[in-house]
This record gives structure tokens, C-alpha cells and sequence, in this order.
């Protein structure tokens, strides 16, 4: 029934951070037409949490080593705006888009339906 996700991200300068993607994440992408890149991502899992208040929904890269990955990412000159945060379900960081606004980074410690046993 259900073939994918298909998450959006709204940015203040759509074409940077379209190249972020491209060029600094090394997305594979298609242009649905007039420049508008859709990417392909890595295979996905989904949480659902509780709320208190409003449901929201939030976006996060995974990797296997926040380490490695974060100064990769600092080597090609991507702002990190949260340093490594010991979670107890992994550790966490964040990243600025071009565009504006934060993206988070982490490296699970929880089971995934990714990942066989």
C-alpha cells in the first residue's frame, strides 16, 4: 500500500540548500521540472511520540558515527549549531541549511527495523 515518504524541507534560499544536498550530502536527485530537484534518501524509519501539545512532525539524518560524520561535514564547511548531545536513545547534533534553519544529525542507539539483529 504505502511505497515511500516523501518529506519536504522549505528553505529562505531553495537553490543553496538544494545544493547542500547535491553537493555536500551527495544526494542523487531528479528534476521534477523548472530546477525543482527531488532526492533520493537513504531507507527511513518512523517514530510516533506523544505530544503535549500540537502535533508536529521532525526530520533527522542518521548515521553510524556522529564523529566522523560531523567533521566531514565541518571539513566541507557545513556549520554545526549543536555539539554532540548524549541522548539516552542516541547522540544527537544539528547542522545549519543554507537556507536558514537547523537540521538534526544523530546516531542511534535504539533498535531498527533498518538494521537485522
Amino acid at each position: 500500500m504505502i511505497t515511500g515518504i516523501h518529506s519536504v524541507v522549505f528553505s529562505q534560499d531553495a537553490e543553496k540548500t538544494r545544493a547542500f544536498f547535491a553537493d555536500v550530502l551527495n544526494l542523487q536527485s531528479v528534476d521534477a521540472g523548472h530546477g525543482w530537484l527531488i532526492f533520493a534518501l537513504p531507507p527511513a524509519e518512523l517514530a510516533v511520540h506523544p505530544a503535549d501539545s500540537d502535533s508536529h512532525h521532525e526530520l533527522y539524518l542518521m548515521c553510524d558515527d556522529i564523529h566522523a560524520t560531523l567533521s566531514e561535514l565541518r571539513g566541507k564547511g557545513v556549520e554545526v549549531v549543536a555539539d554532540v548531545a548524549d541522548q539516552r536513545w542516541g547522540l544527537l547534533a544539528a547542522i545549519r541549511l543554507p537556507g536558514g534553519g537547523e537540521l538534526g544529525i544523530y546516531q542511534p542507539r535504539h533498535p531498527s527495523p533498518l538494521q537485522p539483529d
